[in-house]
């Protein structure tokens, strides 16, 4: 199999992470709940995890990081977290539903919601945002890269707006966490959000936010910690503050892991490696007659992504054939971005996402391209 599904999940892993997994199978505790040897070890493993994600964030503090699922917990824990009935909050249309939705409930609950538009191919202009607040706005929530066309979002520049009008910044960095540097004190980002699974190459059930010092968010869930337990309120220090219940371990030694081995990469010549991948297929695609490609393919500042659709056919048809007849794997139909699919006009048809990793070779590129070439050709013969 040709595997081309990278911004869903990343599937070919480091061999660091799955020894690191299979050997905290073996060995981790659990961690809090006790003083011998393997709830110990768990609780090093923990503790160095936060550390290094810490200092590739360039967070304040480890304690300033908590663990989650992924990055739809961790958006949940910060949007019904912080904002209350009254707050004014701006997003944009190329945000996740993992966005979306939990601002739909808070706007049952009296937030107001303000979406950015984009334009013709999916970028949001920065300025937007300084001409969106309002007296009562509380924050600014945007995906840093989209799902769908790849572009990225300028959160230096919002996060220079949000900082001059004293406003939240919240990220969603699920497509750019270990591929894209990001310095959340550089970037004036109050809260983080990130999932293990994708870029950052960990396990499946990994993820995390990052929360400026200063910042309380009510937490999510409530119970077990391992310290406190005769409180009836849950422990209101961070990182417990946000982590009832034990924790991933087995998949957080992987995402430990998995930071090291971007580290001794280097996350500079990761992401070089995709983005010529990806400038390799588009060249190659571009042109095909039927080919319509959504995004901005003039700048390499974007993520490695290319989305497109073929003629009137639908997105779910074109990934079916792509992986029966050539066992390229792809991701059709909505990418849980409604607005931006309303916004580009592909509600019914859907689109085509191709997403690529460093893992993947020149050859399967070139043999993705000679995929759709041939069904662009069955496509015009198609009563």
């Amino acid at each position: 199999m040709i595997y081309l599904d990278n911004a869903a999940t990343a599937l070919k892993r480091p061999d660091c992470v799955k020894t690191a997994v299979a050997e905290a199978l073996c060995s981790l505790g659990n961690a809090g709940r006790g003083a011998h040897e393997a709830t110990l070890h768990a609780s090093r493993n923990l503790y160095s995890t936060r550390k290094k994600l810490n200092q590739f964030f360039n967070g304040e503090s480890p304690s300033q990081i908590a663990f989650t699922m992924n990055a739809t917990e961790s958006l949940n824990i910060a949007i019904k977290g912080i904002l209350n009935p009254g707050d004014h909050v701006i997003t944009t249309v190329s945000e996740h539903n993992s966005v979306l939705r939990p601002l739909y409930q808070m706007e049952e609950k009296g937030i107001e919601i303000t979406i950015l538009p984009c334009d013709p191919k999916g970028r949001i202009a920065s300025q937007d945002f300084a001409k969106a607040i309002r007296k009562n706005t509380r924050a600014i929530i945007c995906a840093h890269g989209s799902n769908l066309t790849g572009n990225l979002i300028d959160i230096k520049a919002v996060g220079q707006i949000a900082h001059s009008h004293n406003l939240l910044f919240i990220v969603d960095a699920s497509q750019t966490a270990g591929i894209i540097p990001i310095d959340v004190q550089d970037l004036k980002i109050h809260v983080l959000c990130f999932t293990g699974h994708k870029s950052l190459l960990g396990p499946q059930g990994t993820g995390g936010i990052y929360v400026k010092q200063g910042i309380n968010i009510r937490p999510l869930k409530t119970g077990g910690s391992g310290i406190q337990t005769y409180e009836k309120n849950h422990p209101p220090q961070m990182p417990t503050a946000l982590e009832a219940g034990t924790q991933n371990g087995h998949g957080i030694a992987g995402l430990h892991a998995a930071i090291t081995y971007l580290q001794d990469t280097g996350i500079h010549n990761i992401r070089q490696q995709e983005l010529k991948l990806m400038r390799r297929f588009h060249q190659g695609i571009k042109d095909i007659p039927g080919i319509k490609l959504y995004g901005d393919y003039d700048t390499d500042n974007r993520c490695p992504i290319v989305t497109l659709n073929l003629a009137d056919w639908d997105s779910s048809l074109v990934s079916d054939q792509l992986f029966t007849k050539y066992h390229i794997a792809t991701r059709p139909g909505a990418h849980c971005a409604p607005l931006m699919h309303q916004a580009l006009g592909t509600v019914e048809q859907g689109a085509v996402r191709f997403s690529f990793s460093h893992y993947n070779t020149e050859e399967e590129i070139d043999t993705a391209i000679q995929a759709m070439k041939q069904l662009a050709e069955e496509s015009s013969i198609q009563p």
